[in-house]
């Protein structure tokens, strides 16, 4: 006993009793406290996710803040500005291809992941550094020279982001599950994603505070400083992770078709990734509307509209918390993303009901359960792809859930935009009738689609809940609820 529990023996016995409770929560009511062990200890874990907290800043600049000044400040048509959003993706499917080299690869220096993630962080670098004098070319506020030199140049910055973003995460997520033990790795995982959210968080509020006053100056400021951080963030999180290996080549003669044939040959391998496309496509298209649906139909200021980037990571922060405590007590990871697909359709019809009744607070409340379902089926589909990974492919397994994720989202985010386009031009003409003469009417269209592939995403994962319950127990087969599947 030391000199201060003699003195005062009620204080020590107070602390004891405190530290035994704060033991026994943590592990239950924090999802991730398990996640830590001797091999990746708290502070070295918190360390390496700092490339998560970059790339959530990167899609927060890119799918919020950009998106509303481009087509509210800058005046660029949306289906520019959604063409350019998805341009980020078109390095998406590409994703399993990084993620497969990056397994087999060896470094001069002993490395695999960290060459990989090092020219990512400076992709991302290159592009924000351009990113502002590209947009504002874009806009046409400059004097001579030709118009499609801020098309190319605004194309050009979008893609390195994209590039960088997803190269940076596809293999931090992959290193990350090298230096935990296997049992540990969706937890880990799990814990990185939502550290992005945390990121997304905490960069929205602060771009929101930065561009309360917009102006052009401001703007270049603020993509820069995004620039800065991305690469302080992303060094810290290198140093020192990764061992180094000899260079021995002994997986270099693995090829990249074979491997995936080994992919594709798993069990309802194809219908867990049609399953994931579609969720994803459901809960993105939104993306890029939501900030100017905020801002044309409700009248929100810049900064209000950057906070409902900050509400939706919060909803999907929760959203991944409550769904890791679930599938940590031995819930079924597609019966639990059905529920977050249940969840989107209330929220969907949320959002769409705002308009009518003018309602800003309807309307955070409907972004907030977007991002809520959104997380929890991001979470259980990852934990479900975690679950089939080999560990000596664990960059082709995670590459391929974030290549079908990302590719899924940049679709959405496209057509998204193109149909708010088409609809809302043929509303304002007159087309569609004077009942639905309005602007606000492409937006619901989309949100409608949106609802629509929900109940296909339900339809699609039904038989993989099915599946999960057979593989477990020869009882009858369950539906996505937990009723007993009818026999045939």
């Amino acid at each position: 006993m030391s000199l201060s529990e003699a003195k005062y023996p009620d204080l020590a016995r107070v602390n004891r009793r405190l530290g035994a409770l704060w033991k026994h929560l943590g592990p239950r009511y924090l999802p991730f406290a398990d996640a830590v062990t001797s091999e990746l200890p708290f502070w070295r874990l918190i360390r390496l996710s700092l490339f998560q907290v970059s790339v959530g800043m990167a899609v927060v600049l890119l799918i919020g803040t950009l998106n509303r000044v481009m087509i509210v400040e800058l005046g660029v048509p949306t289906w520019l500005v959604a063409v350019m959003v998805a341009l980020p993706l078109v390095f998406a499917p590409f994703r399993a291809l990084v993620g497969f080299r990056s397994d087999i690869h060896r470094s001069v220096l002993g490395w695999r992941r960290v060459p990989y993630i090092w020219f990512g962080s400076l992709l991302q670098f290159g592009g924000f550094a351009i990113m502002p004098f590209a947009l504002i070319v874009l806009s046409g506020d400059v004097r001579g020279g030709p118009a499609f030199v801020g098309d190319i140049a605004a194309a050009v910055a979008f893609l390195m982001v994209g590039a960088g973003l997803h190269t940076t995460q596809t293999i931090g997520l992959a290193l990350a599950c090298d230096l935990a033990p296997e049992k540990s790795q969706p937890r880990v995982v799990a814990l990185l994603c939502m550290m992005m959210l945390i990121g997304m968080v905490v960069s929205a509020l602060a771009f929101g505070i930065f561009l309360a006053r917009f102006s052009e100056v401001r703007l270049i400021q603020v993509v820069q400083a995004a620039a800065f951080v991305t690469m302080v963030l992303n060094i810290v999180a290198l140093w020192k992770q990764e061992p180094r290996h000899r260079a021995d080549g002994s997986d270099a003669t693995v090829s990249f078709s074979a491997s995936w044939r080994a992919f594709r040959s798993q069990r309802q391998a194809v219908r867990r990734l049609v399953g994931l496309g579609l969720g994803t496509l459901a809960f993105s298209m939104q993306d890029i509307l939501l900030e100017p649906y905020g801002g044309q139909v409700l009248h929100l200021t810049v900064g209000q509209t950057t906070l409902l980037t900050a509400v939706l990571a919060c909803g999907g922060l929760a959203g991944f918390g409550i769904a890791a405590r679930a599938l940590g007590r031995g819930a079924d990871p597609y019966r639990f993303s059905a529920l977050g697909s249940l969840i989107g359709l209330f929220a969907f019809t949320i959002v769409i009901f705002a308009w009518p009744l003018a309602s800003q607070l309807l309307f955070g409340l409907g972004v907030c359960l977007i991002g809520f379902g959104a997380g929890v089926f991001a979470h259980c589909t990852l934990t479900a792809a975690m679950g089939t990974a080999e560990r000596t492919r664990i960059g082709l397994a995670l590459g391929v859930w974030g290549a079908v994720q990302a590719s899924a989202a940049g679709v959405a985010v496209a057509l998204g935009g193109l149909l708010r386009d088409a609809i809302s031009y043929l509303a304002l003409r007159g087309a569609l009738g004077p009942v639905l003469h309005d602007p606000a009417i492409g937006y619901i269209a989309v949100y409608h689609l949106e609802i629509l592939l929900l109940f296909v995403t339900l339809v699609a994962i039904g038989p993989l809940v099915r599946a999960g319950a057979d593989e477990k127990t020869p009882s009858p087969s369950r539906g996505l609820l937990g009723i007993p599947a009818s026999q045939t």
